[in-house]
């Protein structure tokens, strides 16, 4: 793995004519992992543009090969703190899986992801999908479209397999939400059984990002939910087509964050509000002028020690527009969001949100009062640490203090039914109200015991 070091040599080129007001660091050497996604660019942003230096950070970057390797990194201490799936600091502290205290300040963007499907299953497809007077598909693709298929792959005896990137990825859940929505069921977990192809209509799996377009390819897998570059890869290699981007299924809905130990905020409080005030001018920079840094931001990822693919790959998404079949571009100027309407702050709504979709498909087994999932979603998420940071910024004249929610009480308004594709109202102040509204998924008090769901 290729390292990045920030060192004093680059001070006079990197550093910014506005300087940060330094503060008294606990620790100045700092190790950060990502993984080679579009969405880690603020971490990219942060060194290249030499806002951790103005910090007085050095800070090495260094790409990991999966998601678990990152996250027992962060635990072990490795790593300092990391690009993260949202999911991961969520379900480390409430013991799914490897059992930590992680906690994010920052959330690193909305949107960003996106549901590809092979060549093959998209000709299947095709004649589901309503068209738009110049003959092309009708976007949002739902999943009814595709429920035929899988009925024919049933009737053949084969199973249908996707891919996801980590059981607590935005990905799988937002592949099983637009699976659910067309009436296909993504299958549950239970205690016993952690695949999630309980009472499947299509076998989700893991498969890390970078490996998703040849996994594709060799006929692995029919489909899968993935972060950019990878969906546009695709398209580029003229394998597969993507079906719907999550600002489709879910307008500007939470991507990754930014996680460390709860340990290391305790004993880093400086270091952290240092970090996070470098991130923040990060997103800043990535959104400010109308995206008018955004070529710059393609040229930087598409370096090999960043995300390493073609530049015009990582363009596509970037730049305000995304490529579904060959030739078929569409303006999606918000697929990308990393500082406005807020993509930064750590809202508990947004947490609350993925707690319900670990509790509708089982990983989290047993019912849950609101009360709980409004605790865990303030033991992990930092508004706080968040705001502070914030308010040093405005002060150092480095951000506008219009930029930020100073009055939130940390959760979003309801997330409007015309906003999600299958017109339910999101409303992070009552999760059980709303895992009831899901047609389908567990409600109440139901469990999955074997095969079965009881209550």
């Amino acid at each position: 793995m290729k390292k990045l070091l920030c060192g004093l040599a680059a001070t006079t080129a990197l550093a910014s004519p506005a300087m940060a007001e330094l503060l008294d660091l606990e620790k100045d050497e700092l190790t950060f992992g990502f993984i080679k996604l579009t969405d880690m660019a603020p971490l990219a942003v942060a060194y290249e543009q030499g806002y951790f230096l103005d910090e007085g950070l050095f800070v090495t970057l260094e790409a990991q090969a999966n998601w678990k390797v990152l996250l027992d990194g962060v635990i072990d201490g490795q790593l300092d703190g990391a690009h993260m799936l949202a999911g991961q600091p969520l379900a480390a502290t409430i013991g799914f899986g490897t059992e930590a205290h992680i906690i994010t300040p920052f959330s690193m963007d909305l949107n960003g992801n996106a549901i590809t499907v092979s060549n093959e299953v998209w000709d299947q497809m095709l004649p589901h999908i309503p068209k738009m007077e110049d003959g092309r598909p009708q976007h949002p693709i739902s999943a009814e479209a595709l429920a035929p298929v899988v009925e024919d792959y049933k009737a053949q005896g084969k199973p249908f397999n996707m891919g996801m990137v980590f059981p607590v990825s935005t990905h799988n859940y937002e592949l099983r939400y637009w699976l659910a929505a067309g009436g296909l069921h993504p299958g549950y977990y239970s205690q016993e059984n952690i695949s999630g192809q309980i009472n499947a209509d299509v076998l989700l799996s893991v498969t890390p990002p970078p490996q998703m377009p040849a996994t594709l390819e060799a006929g692995t897998i029919y489909g899968y939910c993935v972060g950019e570059p990878w969906n546009q890869q695709a398209v580029f290699k003229g394998i597969g087509v993507p079906v719907i981007t999550d600002y489709q299924l879910w307008k500007n809905n939470p991507e990754k964050v930014f996680g460390i130990t709860a340990e290391f905020a305790e004993e880093n409080p400086n270091t952290t509000l240092a970090v996070t005030k470098a991130l923040i001018r990060a997103a800043i920079w990535l959104d400010e002028n109308d995206n008018a840094n955004r070529p710059e931001a393609v040229e930087i990822l598409s370096r090999p020690e960043y995300v390493g693919a073609d530049a015009e790959v990582i363009a596509n998404s970037m730049t305000g527009f995304f490529e579904f079949e060959k030739g078929d571009k569409r303006d999606i100027p918000d697929f990308n969001v990393f500082f406005r309407y807020n993509a930064t702050y750590p809202f508990y709504s947004d947490a609350v949100w993925y707690l319900t979709q670990m509790r509708r498909w089982g990983q989290i087994a047993e019912p849950k009062p609101d009360s709980w999932y409004d605790e865990v979603a303030k033991s992990v998420y930092k508004p706080e640490i968040y705001l502070e940071a914030a308010r040093l910024l405005v002060d150092e004249g480095l951000a506008d203090e219009a930029d930020f929610p100073w009055d939130s009480d940390g959760y979003k308004a309801p997330t409007p039914s015309e906003d999600i594709i299958d017109g339910i109202t999101y409303d992070g102040k009552s999760p059980n109200a709303y895992l009831d509204s899901l047609p389908i998924g567990l409600k109440g008090e139901q469990i999955v015991v074997g095969t079965e769901v009881e209550g």
